[in-house]
C-alpha cells in the first residue's frame, strides 16, 4: 500500500528557528494508528529557501531549544 498524505494525521508540530536552520517537531498518526514523534531540520540554501537536511546531530543551543518541544510532543501522545 502506497503512503497516502491525506491519512497522516498532525496531532503536534512545533518548529524552533536558530542561525539558519530550522528544527520541527511533530506527533503524527497514519490511518489512526500509533501516533509517533517526528524531528526533522531544514537548512537555507544560497538561494534563501529552506530546504530539507538530515537531522543528524545537533549542537548544545539546538538541543537545549528543542527538547522542551519534544517535552510537549511527548505530552500529546
Amino acid at each position: 500500500m502506497p503512503y497516502d498524505k491525506a491519512l497522516d494525521a498532525e496531532i503536534f508540530k512545533e518548529v524552533k528557528e536558530l542561525d539558519g536552520t530550522r528544527i520541527s517537531v511533530g506527533v503524527y498518526s497514519y490511518n489512526n494508528g500509533e501516533k509517533k514523534l517526528q524531528v526533522g531540520r531544514e537548512n537555507v540554501d544560497q538561494g534563501g529557501e529552506w530546504r530539507f537536511s538530515k537531522l543528524g546531530r545537533m549542537t548544545k543551543t539546538e538541543a537545549q531549544a528543542v527538547i522542551p518541544i519534544m517535552t510537549k510532543a511527548v505530552e500529546s501522545m
